[in-house]
C-alpha cells in the first residue's frame, strides 16, 4: 500500500474555523485548461471620472454630490441592503418550513481615496492608515448602536468579484443578526475556548510560526498567512500576533503594521500575475452585542479567485456546489510561491 504524501495525494483538509472540510487534490494541478478565460481589463484609469459616483464632487445615483474629500470618504449606501426602520413582527411560525424574520441593519460604503485609480496596494502607508482609522471609527459608530450586533468591514474588488465601480473603495454592513459564516466562527471559537481556555487562532498561529511552511509576510505584529485549510488557490489570512478581539484595539504600532501587512500582500497580489488583483477581503472581529468575548483573535480573510493566471479563475461548481469545497494547488505551494514574490510593485519595475 502507498504511503500517503500530502503534497501528491487527494486529502481533505478540516478547518476549525467554521467546522467543515475541504478537499485537496494537488495532482491536479497538472491538468490543461481550455475553459473559460475572463478578460483582463486595463489598469489605466484616470485619477478623476466625471462619469464616476464615487468620485470628489461628483453625483450619486440619488442625486448627491459628494463633497470634494481629500482622504477616505463615508456614506449611507445608496442601494442599502438593510434597512434601518424597526419593523413590527410577530413571529408564530417557529415549528415550520417556512420561517422568516427581518433583519434591522445599515450599509455604509467606504471610498479609500478620491483617486478614481489609486488601489490598496499603490498607496503610501499613512493613506492605508486613515483607512484603518475609519474602519475603527465606523466599528464604534455603528456598534454603539443599540440593535446591531454585528459589523462587517470588506471589499470586493474587480469586476470578477461583482465589483460595479472601479474605484478604490470598500462596504460595511451592520445587522442585528450574527450572519451565518460569523456565527460559526463564533461557535468554533466559543467551544474551544470553553475547553481550552486559551484562543483557537492564536494557538494556531504560534504552531504554523513553528512550522513555517504557510507563512507569506511577518512583521512585530501581525502575520500573513495561507491558511492550512484554504479554499481559493491564492487564499490568506491576515491574524495579529496579540491576543485582542477587534480593530479598535490597535496600538499606533498595530496601526502602521497593519497598514503596512495589508499593502505588502495585496503588491504581492498585484504582482503574482501582473495585474490589478481581484479578491474580496474581510475583517472578522469581535461581535459588537456588548458582552465580552475572549475567544475571538482579530484576524482579516482574503479570498482571490484568480488560478493560474490573470485571465483563469477558480470556480466553485458541481462538486463544490453539492459535495464541498475543493482545492488543486496545495496552500503550501500557494504559500511559497506568495512569499517568493517582490515587495516591489511591478508598475514600479516598468518605469
Amino acid at each position: 500500500m502507498k504511503k500517503f504524501d500530502i503534497n501528491e495525494d487527494p486529502h481533505r483538509r478540516y478547518n476549525p474555523l467554521i467546522n467543515e472540510w475541504v478537499l485537496v487534490s494537488p495532482h491536479r494541478s497538472k491538468r490543461p485548461w481550455q475553459g473559460q478565460k475572463e478578460p483582463i481589463h486595463s489598469d489605466n484609469l484616470p485619477e478623476y471620472d466625471p462619469t464616476c459616483y464615487l468620485c470628489p464632487g461628483n453625483i450619486r445615483a440619488n442625486g448627491m454630490h459628494n463633497p470634494e474629500y481629500e482622504m477616505s470618504f463615508v456614506f449611507e449606501n445608496d442601494f442599502a441592503a438593510l434597512k434601518q426602520e424597526e419593523i413590527q413582527f410577530d413571529d408564530k411560525a417557529t415549528d415550520t418550513f417556512f420561517k422568516a424574520q427581518p433583519e434591522r441593519g445599515i450599509s455604509r460604503v467606504v471610498c479609500f481615496s478620491p483617486k478614481h485609480n489609486l488601489t490598496l496596494p499603490e498607496m503610501p502607508v499613512e493613506a492605508i492608515e486613515n483607512i484603518i482609522r475609519t474602519w475603527q471609527n465606523e466599528y464604534i459608530d455603528l456598534g454603539k448602536i443599540d440593535y446591531i450586533n454585528h459589523v462587517q468591514i470588506f471589499e470586493n474588488k474587480g469586476s470578477v468579484m461583482g465589483c460595479s465601480n472601479p474605484h478604490p473603495h470598500g462596504q460595511i454592513w451592520a445587522q442585528s443578526s450574527l450572519p451565518t459564516e460569523v456565527e460559526k466562527t463564533q461557535n468554533n471559537l466559543k467551544s474551544y475556548f470553553d475547553k481550552h481556555q486559551s484562543n483557537l487562532l492564536q494557538d494556531y498561529l504560534i504552531e504554523e510560526l513553528k512550522l513555517n511552511e504557510r507563512i507569506v509576510i511577518e512583521n512585530n505584529h501581525f502575520v500573513a498567512l495561507v491558511p492550512f485549510w484554504a479554499i481559493w488557490p491564492y487564499e490568506t489570512m491576515i491574524i495579529s500576533r496579540r491576543h485582542f478581539g477587534k480593530i479598535t484595539d490597535f496600538t499606533e504600532e498595530e496601526t502602521t503594521d497593519f497598514a503596512l501587512i495589508l499593502k505588502q500582500l495585496t503588491i504581492k497580489y498585484d504582482n503574482l500575475f501582473e495585474t490589478s488583483f481581484p479578491y474580496s477581503s474581510g475583517i472578522h472581529q469581535s461581535p459588537t452585542d456588548g458582552a465580552l468575548h475572549p475567544e475571538w483573535q482579530f484576524h482579516m480573510h482574503f479570498y482571490p479567485p484568480l488560478l493560474r493566471s490573470a485571465t483563469v479563475k477558480k470556480f466553485m461548481v458541481g462538486y463544490e456546489m453539492l459535495g464541498e469545497s475543493q482545492r488543486d494547488i496545495t496552500p503550501e505551494k500557494s504559500a511559497e510561491v506568495l512569499r517568493n514574490l517582490s515587495d516591489i510593485h511591478y508598475k514600479n519595475n516598468q518605469l
